[in-house]
């Protein structure tokens, strides 16, 4: 169950993504970007702007500080005019349920932090100064851009293409704990949708259907694409949404909502058009682990051009990962393969009108 499983499930063919355009967004990220960029000194401007075309910009993770080394520019390292313009750009590439999420996640460290001091297992810095924001490339650019806001469990990673495409993956948000035990939070779950909207079509299963569904007994100890750059499963497991019923294809739609719902509207409606153009009826849901409240467990969802990961097995099943992923199109990468085929051809033409 640990292991990561490689190789490919569908054809090129098959992921080619519908090529919507998201301008409004695109723009809105653009002028967030630069805006950040020229709130900052030039020595904190030269750890913030990177080089699109570089590894940097695949190297991501959702752990702790101590554990993953991040480039960027930190909120630490910020003056509050600074920080103002980091959550701005933080907000461009968020709905405002997202955005909301976002910054709870983050707070979350400083509440982690004292129940970690209380119960004398303070080993590590829990600081919500520790995330980091790093752009790739000119925001001003008609080719491409990205950017990144990353710390522990928040990772996001944009990709714009010629001011109007974006790839808005890998996306993560994770949770520690996932309901606050203690203190003046006590009772807070951030992503609590996402745990229960999952246990509500589980629990609309039969017999024949859960069998299908449950595809181990005990649940991973983490998301099992963890930190690659592309994710690549051998096989799709789990329960088809042609084999439910019609309320629990509600359900399940409901779910994948909760994901698609962090981002800004017009990047959602892209995603959702395209799961319509792909086939709603081909997404998988599997399940690992235990059925009742408290217990590890993990899910996941197969569909036609999307995966999503969450798991809650740490800390006693108190602490969640969760991952949306594109299969073909993270960091962008199918929208930058077409991109430069554009190009490639549009210089080509103009070289026969010499």
């Amino acid at each position: 169950m640990e292991e990561l499983l490689v190789a490919h499930t569908h054809t090129d063919a098959e992921l080619k993504p519908l090529v919507i355009p998201a301008s409004a967004t695109a723009e809105r990220m653009a002028q967030a970007a630069g805006n950040f960029l020229d709130t900052l000194t030039p020595a904190l401007r030269e750890q913030a702007a990177l080089p699109f075309d570089g590894n940097e910009r695949f190297r991501w993770h959702y752990i702790p500080i101590e554990m993953w080394e991040r480039e960027g520019v930190s909120l630490k390292e910020l003056n509050t005019k600074q920080q103002d313009a980091a959550f701005a750009l933080m907000a461009s590439g968020l709905s405002t349920k997202g955005y909301q999420k976002a910054r709870a996640i983050i707070n979350l460290e400083t509440t982690l932090g004292e129940i970690e001091k209380a119960a004398g297992q303070a080993r590590l810095v829990r600081d919500p100064g520790f995330y980091f924001f790093t752009v790739f490339g000119d925001p001003t650019s008609n080719g491409a851009w990205g950017w990144r806001a990353e710390g522990h469990h928040v990772s996001l990673n944009f990709t714009v293409v010629n001011r109007e495409l974006i790839s808005p993956n890998p996306f993560f948000f994770g949770s520690n704990p996932a309901e606050v035990p203690q203190g003046e939070k006590k009772g807070l779950r951030v992503l609590s949708a996402e745990e229960d909207v999952a246990r509500k079509l589980l629990a609309t299963l039969n017999d024949t259907q859960k069998r299908q569904t449950i595809i181990n007994a005990e649940a991973p100890s983490d998301i099992l694409t963890r930190d690659v750059p592309k994710v690549e499963f051998e096989s799709v497991e789990g329960l088809a949404a042609e084999s439910m019923e019609t309320h629990q294809r509600e359900i399940l739609m409901d779910l994948v909502h909760e994901y698609i719902d962090r981002l800004p509207d017009e990047i959602a409606q892209i995603e959702l058009r395209k799961l319509r153009e792909g086939n709603v009826s081909d997404i998988h849901f599997a399940w690992a682990g235990g059925e009742a409240p408290k217990a590890p467990h993990y899910y996941r969802l197969h569909g036609p051009f999307f995966f999503v990961e969450y798991d809650n097995t740490q800390n006693d099943a108190n602490h969640i990962h969760s991952v949306w992923r594109h299969i073909a199109d993270d960091f962008g990468v199918d929208l930058l393969r077409l991109h430069y085929h554009k190009a490639n051809h549009h210089d080509h033409d103009h070289d026969h009108d010499h």
